[in-house]
């Protein structure tokens, strides 16, 4: 057997969901409460203003995210505080986590016994009135958060009102969206996580759907040459780019910057020159859907 796809699992979210609506005689209807237990590997939804609007919209968020969470045991001490797991904290809350769950939790866990946690928490989301799970796969960059997807996708194949987030399949070809440790999100990587949830609350009918967008302009880098410095004088530069969506962010992954030069997440590149002569770097710009530009760009110093 195969989990459910989001749209067989639809109708049966909508009936349930909809019968206030029905009782009401048609009358407009309060958002969905939803509420998304993470670890730190989902924190930074929290903290990127985009990808917390991206993931509120159109629903009752609640966020219960909390570094070093585990699903059933015992979670890790993070600064010296052992934040309540996930079946703590949603027995702790009851009917008030509403009809719908997001789990993004299981980095902290322990693969024996992630299985067996998995359908402890499930079982006292049943017991509070959660109709609808979406729980969310993990970044396979341990052999362990591989054998724990399948967990996960055992479940939903066990469990209707499971329906499997697929973020290790939706992510593994966007480095750019996580910090070093392959686990982490970036602000990019943030709202891409956010993104992912809004939209399958949307395909789920929980989440209402926004209107078409404007299509936008590919993504470019403008800048090719860039103005020249000086050896031992102040230099203020700015890379360009076009298209995507902004905020953009700026790194270089190859070549050299004049000695005494950086360059900052927005593109400005500022410093003292230390040295004279002709320096290429390759910039790379990300935009916020994730989209990335390369290029390779000359700072020339007198």
């Amino acid at each position: 057997m195969r989990p459910r796809p989001a749209g067989v699992v639809a109708a049966i979210v909508l009936t349930a969901l909809a019968l206030s609506s029905a009782a009401s005689g048609g009358e407009s209807v309060a958002p969905t409460r939803v509420t998304v237990f993470g670890d730190s590997a989902a924190t930074a939804m929290a903290y990127d203003p985009s990808a917390r609007r991206t993931l509120g919209r159109g629903i009752d968020l609640e966020l219960e995210l909390a570094a070093c969470r585990r699903v059933g045991d015992s979670s890790c001490p993070y600064d010296g505080v052992r934040p309540p797991n996930v079946i703590e904290r949603a027995t702790a809350l009851g009917s008030a986590l509403g009809p719908v769950v997001v789990v993004i939790v299981g980095y902290n866990d322990y693969e024996a016994n992630y299985a067996e946690n998995i359908e402890q928490a499930l079982a006292v989301f049943r017991t509070a009135g959660v109709r609808q799970v979406l729980w969310a796969t993990l970044r396979e960059s341990r052999q362990s958060y591989a054998s724990m997807n399948d967990m996960i996708r055992d479940a939903a194949r066990r469990h209707p009102e499971v329906t499997v987030v697929d973020w290790n399949a939706t992510s593994h070809t966007n480095p750019g969206w996580f910090q070093p440790d392959e686990i982490h999100l970036t602000p990019t990587g943030a709202e891409a996580m956010a993104g992912l949830v809004s939209d399958t609350l949307v395909e789920l009918g929980i989440a209402p759907r926004v209107p078409a967008q404007v299509a936008l302009k590919p993504l470019a880098i403008r800048s090719t040459t860039l103005p020249k410095g000086v050896q031992g004088r102040s230099y203020t530069a700015v890379l360009k780019a076009t298209g995507g969506t902004t905020p953009y962010r700026w790194s270089r992954i190859g070549g050299a910057l004049p000695p005494g030069v950086r360059l900052a997440s927005t593109g400005r590149l500022t410093g003292v020159p230390a040295r004279s002569g002709a320096f290429t770097l390759r910039a790379r710009v990300v935009d916020r859907g994730g989209v990335s530009r390369t290029r390779v760009v000359t700072v020339r110093i007198a």
